[in-house]
């Protein structure tokens, strides 16, 4: 039984920070009273080398090598009022206006800067306001006109590491500091040369749901003759059909990380459907137990051993993972949760089922109930760990915790 957590939550507080860093200033330098042919040459440079190296731009921050100064930038031009930054665990969704970024006078540079611990990892959007006109004084209005504006967010074009939304025109870029838990990305991305496993798509009977469900299915590369252990892993549009957790679970395996093992994930549907159904416990884990787990085993070699099975979301799907393994711990000896709203699990800890749970530390509303859940648990005699990552709820910082979860739990 063990506890990971990161440093003290205020320690990776962002805290936005005035004026420009050093690379902004200089570009700031070189243009101040520089002719204008000779001023669109700076900038361009500056530009130039933003994409060469990528952005946000990483600062050191002298006497602090526990934190970077982490600058996000816009190119903008005349028609440009505001640029909104949407960074999830960074910027406050609550107050948009303190994201904006701030233009560099005489430049097309616009810039926002963060002090973030050197571990953090997040995506982000950023959306440019082309209104006519100058942006509303008052703070209601420009909050209204704020929020509208982020519907129509869009990747940072000069940042190529992005991650999928839910929605094909939802992508986002993806920040990661140096600190960051750096196992994920050599797993995260298509592995050239290894074996590939195979996905399937099957359309289930699903009695205790009243419909049919969509379920994705993987199986390892090369087949197996023995039992294979089982990942139940809930919104499998999201990993499979948007995310190719397949590539990850291929390099997994493909480094001895893993053993071969099949993937069982069920669709979400939508968003009405999730929450109806992830919010129905004891129907969605009958569903998994009694429907699902039996109609796989009826065509693929899948142990029915609880300890070499694992049911695993995030969210909702995170607190009907938790369910499933308290309801039934004959089927599933292992649970993943990921940021659950844990304060509705009304279970008690039994030593038959192993749990992780991993929750970000900017998720302060939840933060505070895994501390609380994990004490109880560990109580209660549950083999339990607790992982706080410097983030937030966040399909990017999920990703990398789930293969840190899956090594963890089912690894060699």
């Amino acid at each position: 039984m063990s506890v990971t957590t990161g440093v003290l939550a205020a320690d990776a507080a962002p805290r936005r920070i005035a004026g420009a860093v050093r690379r902004v200033e200089r570009a700031a330098t070189r243009a101040a009273g520089a002719p204008e042919a000779e001023r669109a040459v700076i900038l361009e440079e500056f530009w130039a080398d933003a994409a060469r190296h990528g952005t946000p731009l990483v600062e050191a921050i002298e006497g602090d090598p526990d934190h970077c100064a982490v600058t996000f930038l816009w190119r903008g031009h005349r028609a440009t009022r505001q640029v909104l930054l949407l960074a999830e665990g960074i910027a406050d969704p609550a107050d948009p206006a303190a994201s904006l970024l701030t233009p560099l006078p005489g430049t097309d540079i616009w810039h926002l800067t963060y002090r973030l611990r050197a571990d953090h990892r997040a995506s982000y959007r950023m959306a440019a306001d082309i209104s006519p006109g100058e942006p509303p004084a008052s703070a209601d209005l420009l909050r209204r006109r704020l929020l509208s504006l982020s519907a129509h967010a869009a990747p940072d074009p000069l940042n190529h590491l992005r991650t999928p939304g839910r929605r094909p025109d939802r992508d986002t870029s993806v920040l990661e500091l140096p600190q960051a838990p750096a196992p994920a990305r050599s797993w995260a991305e298509r592995r050239t040369g290894a074996s590939r496993g195979r996905v399937e798509r099957h359309r289930l009977p699903a009695g205790v749901l009243g419909a049919e469900r969509d379920v994705w299915a993987y199986l390892p590369p090369g087949g197996r003759a023995g039992d294979l252990p089982v990942l139940v892993l809930n919104d499998g549009d999201m990993w499979f059909g948007r995310l190719a957790f397949q590539d990850t679970l291929d390099a997994l395996i493909a480094d001895g990380a893993l053993p071969p093992l099949a993937v069982l994930a069920p669709d979400a549907v939508d968003r009405a459907t999730r929450s109806r159904e992830l919010g129905a416990y004891h129907s969605h884990v009958g569903f998994l137990a009694d429907e699902l787990l039996p109609w796989a085993a009826g065509r693929w070699p899948l142990t029915t051993d609880p300890a070499r099975t694992l049911v695993a979301g995030q969210g909702l799907g995170g607190l009907a993972s938790l369910y499933a393994g308290f309801l039934r711990p004959e089927r599933f000896g292992n649970v993943l949760a990921q940021s659950a709203p844990v304060s509705r699990f009304d279970g008690r800890g039994t030593g038959s089922v192993t749990v992780r749970m991993d929750v970000g530390l900017r998720e302060e509303e939840i933060l505070d109930h895994h501390r609380d859940l994990y004490e109880m648990l560990r109580s209660h005699g549950c083999p339990v760990t607790l992982n706080e990552y410097n983030g937030g709820h966040d399909w990017a910082c999920w990703h990398a915790c789930l293969i840190e979860g899956l090594v963890g739990l089912l690894g060699h």
